[in-house]
């Protein structure tokens, strides 16, 4: 197989020394990220403080999220971090009414179902939607999701093993029920092709330093235009005011569109990050990335088998991401000796995850299972 993105590829140092496979947690550093985290500090350096510049670029890392999901700008929010961005969500829905049911999975990440769980105080009821071999039958949420239901919360992938689910047909079946639909895109956004137009997603959230490139501590929260103004978080803070820099604290009034969801003071350096990082990957393409991760995710699928290992993803590509779970049953310690030799991926209770990016290559992904296969087997 052809590499095609060997020019790209030399963007991110770290690759040099070691082999980064662990997108699905943390992305390698990019040369134009370390640029912008270092343009950040130059202005606390030299002029103390340059808010203007700094909204800027907060403002562009909000414009190439929407333009990564094709969204429109006033329908993003930002956010710290992706609870902090479902949790905005959840204080703007009223459980007093018939409607009070939120259905969740399973699957989801714990923070998530934490944040619904919460509701339970202000009238909600909720149902997961149980697993089944670590995925969800579409069937499931037709069978679930019914005319008591708020809101419905699904993983576009799954954090564990990388099962995708497809957006436009679960937001058909839970729209026909009266529900909201909320998506969180952490284990997607930059590695899988997203649009909230054509899947019709009411509310749709994402970090930036997994697929998107970036480093923690900034979420970016999408909500469909025509929803956001009927909604009145009550987590709330400056930013979500029609105009900030009125400073009047006994005027509780809501920006247009989605900004209303934002609370305080963006995470600055954050935004400098998420800017760089984004903007290079809508260069690139994200349909682009999809499908090279594809081909990365038969390698990797096809080659754990033939050396015995047992993948706990779907074997079928159409059904996954980037993120390749294999068995075992001590992950931490396998991450830790792995880290030794050079190779990052990350553990999450008894898997190893395998979580390329454009970046990596083929033989890095087989020579991390190689590396999996040598391990003491009482790991």
């Amino acid at each position: 197989m052809s590499f095609p993105f060997a020019r790209e590829r030399e963007y991110f140092p770290i690759l040099q020394e070691k082999i980064q496979l662990s997108s699905c947690s943390q992305s390698a550093l990019s040369k134009q990220v370390e640029a912008a985290i270092e343009e950040y500090t130059e202005t606390l350096r030299h002029t103390g403080m340059d808010w203007m510049l700094w909204m800027e670029k907060v403002g562009v890392a909000k414009a190439e999220f929407a333009k990564l999901i094709n969204a429109e700008l006033d329908e993003i929010a930002v956010l710290s971090s992706v609870s902090d961005c479902a949790s905005s969500v959840a204080s703007a829905l009223d459980f007093t009414g018939e409607r009070s049911k939120i259905v969740t999975t399973e699957m989801d990440f714990p923070s998530i179902g934490h944040v619904w769980l919460a509701q339970q105080k202000r009238g909600a009821t909720i149902r997961f939607i149980p697993e089944v071999n670590h995925c969800i039958p579409l069937v499931y949420y037709s069978e679930s999701v019914d005319e008591q239901t708020l809101i419905t919360s699904i993983p576009h992938v799954s954090y564990y093993n990388g099962f995708k689910q497809d957006l436009a047909q679960i937001a058909a079946i839970v729209h026909e029920k009266g529900s909201y639909l909320f998506v969180d895109a952490y284990q997607s956004a930059g590695g899988v092709a997203i649009d909230v137009k054509k899947t019709d997603v009411d509310f749709l959230t994402a970090g930036s330093q997994k697929f998107m490139l970036g480093i923690p501590g900034i979420a970016f929260l999408y909500v469909k235009k025509e929803l956001a103004e009927k909604l009145e978080p009550t987590v709330t803070g400056w930013f979500g005011r029609v105009n900030p820099f009125a400073f009047d604290g006994k005027l509780l009034d809501f920006a247009e569109g989605a900004r209303r969801f934002e609370t305080g003071t963006p995470p600055m350096i954050n935004g400098f990050a998420a800017a760089a990082a984004i903007q290079l990957l809508n260069e690139i393409g994200v349909e682009r990335i999809e499908t090279y991760l594809e081909t990365l995710s038969q390698t990797a699928i096809t080659y754990a088998q033939e050396k015995g290992l047992k993948v706990m993803s779907p074997t079928d590509i159409s059904q996954k991401a980037s993120n390749t779970a294999i068995y075992i049953p001590q992950a931490s310690k396998a991450e830790a000796m792995l880290k030794e030799k050079g190779i990052i991926v990350s553990a999450r209770n008894d898997v190893i995850r395998i979580a390329p990016h454009f970046y990596n290559t083929e033989q890095e992904v087989i020579a991390a299972i190689d590396a999996l296969v040598k391990l003491p087997a009482n790991l």
